[in-house]
């Protein structure tokens, strides 16, 4: 059983700066398998949902470097990371000068991932693990990375975006071409050529961009 999951994040990650984010720092897994195995057999379960919460995803890192480039964008303003993992964007936000970032993530070590993350850079950010999906939310900001690799879940986040854009709501999406990502609802803002780990991407580098709503 894992019973302290910080103390189990700590102990199967090193703090890193992701590839394309060199001033922020995160607690990173070198090995996705061996990290997602060893959960398994630490909770006594199969079948758990891979460790997002352990690596800086290329739309992550995309959507973080923006935010962090333009920071008008987030300045004073309450923002939302869907589907945070490490809670990168959010603490990208955070520093970037938002005036509060809540990471959102049904991963509940994600929730632990990013308040630890938080800490390394000195800022504050809040967790939930609710699936935020569908519902209203307060945030004047939503920043969505690396979320559309599922056919069932893209169709779900992209209705709830398009929503929230036509209600007022800023909408970013950090993405590097994943399978379901609708190109033709999305304008490109920005594109990075993000280093990325093989054994996860498939590549050296992922060209990775964000994109608006049209």
């Amino acid at each position: 059983m894992i019973t302290d999951v910080p103390a189990f994040i700590r102990e199967n990650t090193r703090v890193l700066a992701p590839s394309h984010i060199p001033e922020l720092r995160l607690h990173l897994a070198d090995d996705a398998v061996a990290l997602w195995q060893l959960t398994e057999e630490q909770l006594g379960e199969l079948g758990l949902p891979p460790p997002f919460w352990a690596f800086a995803w290329a739309g992550g890192q995309a959507l973080a470097r923006y935010v962090l480039d333009n920071a008008g964008i987030v300045r004073g303003k309450r923002v939302l990371d869907v589907a945070s993992g490490s809670g990168l964007v959010a603490i990208a936000a955070m520093k970037a000068g938002a005036a509060e970032a809540l990471a959102v993530d049904i991963d509940t070590f994600a929730a632990h991932a990013a308040r630890l993350n938080a800490e390394l850079n000195d800022v504050c950010v809040e967790t939930s693990g609710a699936d935020p999906v569908g519902e209203p939310t307060d945030a004047e900001v939503i920043l969505v990375g690396d979320l559309f690799y599922d056919r069932d879940l893209a169709p779900r986040v992209l209705e709830w975006l398009i929503a929230l854009d036509r209600g007022g709501k800023q909408v970013l999406i950090g993405d590097p071409g994943r399978t379901y990502l609708p190109r033709d609802k999305l304008e490109q803002v920005a594109a990075y050529d993000i280093p990325v780990t093989r054994a996860l991407e498939d590549a050296e580098v992922k060209r990775a961009a964000v994109w608006k709503l049209r």
